[in-house]
């Protein structure tokens, strides 16, 4: 899986500063009032797609298998598309 995900942006939030792989959100610098109008819009599309994200994950938490999943690490990613396949049908029907 690492492979797949290989040179694709992550997005994240400020715990991964210094991490030059990841989108991060602006952050004032010390004595700084206010960000500029660009990096304030910038921000809110980045909690925009973070919040969706993390909704995402919190709905296929609902399936049990995922939310206690104890097995090999390699085959989360058949698991994870299983349920995500699972749920849109759920939703559909």
């Amino acid at each position: 899986m690492k492979d797949q995900l290989d040179g694709r942006p992550v997005v994240a939030d400020g715990g991964y500063q210094g991490n030059p792989d990841v989108i991060l959100p602006y952050r004032r610098a010390r004595g700084q009032e206010r960000l500029p109008a660009w990096q304030d819009e910038w921000n809110t599309r980045h909690r925009q797609v973070r919040a969706t994200i993390e909704h995402c994950f919190a709905r296929m938490k609902t399936y049990k298998i995922l939310r206690d999943y104890r097995r090999s690490a390699r085959t989360l990613h058949t698991t994870a598309v299983g349920i995500a396949l699972l749920h849109n049908l759920a939703l559909t029907g």
